[in-house]
């Protein structure tokens, strides 16, 4: 048992190493994002996301240095055979990840940490990332608007003018994170917290820890991004200078998918116009219209299209 146990775990590791190097850029930095059943159902957000790169400004060529991490084996085969993405099978022992986590449920927590614990492992392996969740669409390459001299930069559901001030209201849903020993560190501090602080998330026990005199033991400094350029539904800034756009503050996948679908087309609308106008006179984002505040505890579970689900288990 124990043999089989190694040869699994080795054969998993060297497939996450495999498809790590398949993804990175030359400064060995990938993309990521993560994928359950849930979210590859016909007209799904990850869909949308996808659409996003293909759509936004020099984006498209992005695509190749995603690497998508799945959460169950029907959202790694349809990855695999129907998206032709970088993939990788995120496996864990006794948990169903297949279907909707709805927000603060045992089940989301548990694929909020795993998540986590698994970045921690990409570091360790020398690689940096940017993590993004799959209801982020991507407009602009965000790359250029990153900080230069900080090892760990988290996006904000509210950003107060200052990089550094801790009272900005961080969101995991987006990262960028080199691969140092400061953020090997601040991850297994970051992961242990979650003992600390129980039935919460990672993006609230961050909150929690933000202030711990054992960041500044381990040498890091959290930079926030600005939300005029890595911008959400909490705080929308002008199309003209956005780079991602984040459906947060917003629960339930239908209401997300709702407003999505609007915040393409407003994206789509702001390309069609002259160039003068964009620069001069940029329309205003139309959402959040089903998402936001009253979102919450008022949401239904998505409704599943049972057909559909057939004809896609049948072509996998």
């Amino acid at each position: 048992m124990l043999g089989y146990l190694f040869w699994r775990n080795y054969n998993e590791e060297l497939c996450l190493i495999r498809v790590l190097e398949k993804s990175a850029m030359a400064d060995k930095t990938v993309i990521i994002t993560a994928l359950n059943e849930a979210w590859i159902e016909p007209d799904s957000i990850f869909d949308l996301f996808l659409e996003s790169f293909r759509i936004g400004n020099q984006t498209n060529f992005l695509i190749k240095h995603l690497l998508v991490v799945t959460l169950d084996q029907k959202a790694f085969r349809h990855c695999q055979v129907v998206l032709n993405l970088n993939c990788y099978f995120l496996k864990t022992e006794g948990v169903n990840f297949s279907v909707e986590a709805h927000f603060m449920t045992q089940d989301y927590l548990k694929m909020m940490w795993r998540r986590m614990d698994f970045l921690r492992h990409v570091l360790e392996l020398g690689y940096n990332f940017v993590f993004t969740d799959a209801d982020i669409m991507w407009f602009r390459n965000p790359f250029p608007h990153f900080y230069s001299d900080t090892n760990f930069q988290i996006s904000c559901d509210r950003f107060w003018g200052n990089p550094i001030d801790l009272d900005n209201s961080p969101n995991g849903g987006f990262n960028y994170v080199k691969s140092t020993n400061q953020t090997i560190a601040f991850y297994k501090f970051w992961y242990e917290s979650r003992e600390l602080y129980p039935g919460i998330h990672d993006q609230d026990v961050l909150n929690m820890i933000k202030h711990s005199p054992v960041i500044k033991e381990i040498g890091l400094e959290i930079k926030f991004l600005d939300t005029a350029y890595f911008g959400g539904f909490c705080q929308p800034k002008e199309l003209d200078s956005v780079c991602t756009m984040h459906a947060n503050c917003c629960a339930g996948l239908d209401n997300k998918i709702h407003d999505i679908k609007i915040l393409l087309d407003d994206w789509r609308y702001y390309l069609s116009l002259p160039e003068d106008v964009r620069k001069n006179r940029p329309p205003s984002w139309s959402v959040p219209q089903s998402c936001g505040p009253a979102s919450f505890g008022q949401h239904k579970p998505r409704k599943k299209n049972v057909d559909a689900r057939k004809i896609l288990g049948n072509s996998l």
